[in-house]
């Protein structure tokens, strides 16, 4: 007998507590980032959950990441990886990944999700942390009435935008949808990124539609968000900037949720 949690996160005797998918695309779209897909078990996440995976290059270490696609029946897995300096795991996910590899899957857990009353919604997303709200946006699609929705996507420049053409198409599919594109700054750096040379495309958001500065700078200017639920992910220093500015500028503690990727 084994336990595994429900889609509440809940854990219940007689379900699995891991799960095995096989990776079939590894698309690296920068130096640091890569798009994993794979296909497997069907895991019993929620969308905006992440998990734990372990990689067969370095068997019983784990790492959380989160799938970039709401959860599937016929197993399909999507995870948008960064190399973090330091960070061998996350460091081999983008480099040395292979169609054919077998993750292991496990500990589904989170609570970035977006209410079923929500009429009005604010995302705010830091570079890979667009993952688990992009899969959120995938779900709440499904229902009758979306709600009114504000993704603001950040990155350092406009090449740290990795997901900038998708995301631009997607806006297309759904008119409840809006995205606005926030850098540090509007001018790329100097050096050359053969990786994203080699997935560049002319679909996307020009740099003239890019708001200048931090995530928290935008959402400060802003001023209170009373009538929104918030979500909140990126890197821990991003979301505890973010957030902080959120509750300064007077938007309600009780409306943010957030996750540091």
């Amino acid at each position: 007998m084994t336990l595994g949690p429900d889609e509440t996160g809940e854990i219940h005797l007689g379900m699995p507590t891991e799960w095995a998918a096989t990776v079939v695309g590894h698309h690296r779209l920068r130096h640091d980032i890569a798009v994993v897909r794979l296909i497997g078990d069907y895991v019993p996440f929620v969308a905006g959950q992440s998990v734990e995976v372990q990689i067969p290059q370095h068997p019983g270490v784990r790492r959380r990441l989160s799938p970039a696609l709401a959860p599937s029946l016929d197993g399909k897995l999507e995870f948008h990886v960064r190399a973090v300096p330091g960070g061998w795991c996350s460091g081999t996910i983008v480099a040395d990944t292979q169609p054919g590899d077998e993750w292991r899957i496990t500990d589904p857990g989170g609570w970035l999700a977006v209410d079923n009353d929500a009429t009005d919604v604010v995302m705010l997303a830091g570079g890979t942390g667009l993952a688990p709200l992009r899969s959120i946006l995938l779900e709440i699609s499904r229902r009758p009435e979306p709600p009114r929705t504000h993704l603001f996507i950040g990155g350092r420049s406009p090449r740290d935008l990795y997901a900038s053409d998708m995301l631009y198409l997607l806006t297309g599919e759904l008119p409840w949808l809006t995205v606005i594109p926030v850098v540090d700054t509007p001018e790329d750096p100097t050096w050359e990124d053969p990786w994203y040379e080699a997935s560049r495309v002319d679909v996307g958001f020009d740099v003239d539609e890019m708001l200048e500065g931090t995530l928290a700078d935008v959402v400060g200017e802003m001023g209170p968000l009373e009538h929104h639920q918030i979500l909140v992910c990126g890197s821990p220093a991003m979301t505890t900037a973010t957030v902080d500015r959120l509750i300064q500028t007077g938007t309600p503690a009780e409306a943010i949720r957030y996750e540091g990727v």
